[in-house]
């Protein structure tokens, strides 16, 4: 496998993790482990532009507030990065991710993935132990499927990947076709948009479904 030079930082921090040995549980955070949607919604807002979920993404839902024109990719970029900045300590937990990854943790390793920009990795991940999720947070560039094929080289056991945007869960099913893979979006607007992606094991938006199927795969597992 060959791997993009810009991911030698997230490698070397993945090597670094205290854990192994378990099975793995490696979830997303923006609106999976953390609601981003509903928070991003006020940002704009705030900032003079109106969110127009009309198709599954951002570009193209964005539209300026005076014009009701439609936001360019640098306006996108721009208010993606300004939300980092200003809210990224303030996002609320997705309603049972503290509980059912508590959970989890007592059978499996619990890492979270994000794409949110390295300079927040630290405030995220007080704002996240603050909140009742205490678990290691890499930052990653890019698609997340070399990442995740390095947090798996150490487990042992099923290894489950939670993400809601399409090209890292595809990423991920191509890398580490083991994996499983499970499509979670939890802003029900957006979860009704998303369209289904081959492969995947689960498509959910509730974490008591992902608490079902990932506690029936480690116990049959146990079993064999």
């Amino acid at each position: 496998m060959t791997l993009d030079p810009h991911s030698l930082d997230i490698l070397s921090a993945i090597d670094a993790l205290p854990y192994g040995g378990r099975p793995l549980v490696v979830s997303d955070v923006d609106e999976v482990a953390v609601y981003f949607v509903r928070h991003f919604e006020r940002y704009l807002e705030r900032s003079g532009f109106r969110l127009d979920a009309v198709s599954y993404g951002l570009t193209g839902n964005i539209r300026h507030g005076a014009t009701d024109e439609a936001a360019g990719q640098d306006d996108v970029r721009r208010l993606l990065f300004g939300f980092f900045d200003d809210e990224i300590a303030h996002q609320e937990v997705v309603e049972d991710a503290v509980e059912v990854l508590g959970r989890l943790a007592e059978r499996a390793d619990v890492v979270l993935l994000t794409n949110a920009p390295h300079k927040h990795r630290e405030t995220r991940r007080i704002s996240l132990t603050a909140r009742g999720l205490p678990y290691p947070v890499l930052t990653n560039d890019g698609p997340k499927g070399p990442a995740m094929a390095r947090l798996a080289a150490r487990a042992e056991g099923p290894v489950f990947f939670l993400d809601d945007s399409p090209s890292n869960l595809v990423s991920v099913r191509e890398t580490l076709p083991e994996a499983h893979v499970i499509q979670f979006v939890a802003d029900p607007r957006f979860f009704a948009m998303a369209r289904e992606i081959p492969g995947m094991n689960l498509r959910a938006n509730r974490w008591a479904e992902v608490e079902a199927y990932i506690a029936g795969v480690i116990s049959a597992h146990a079993q064999q």
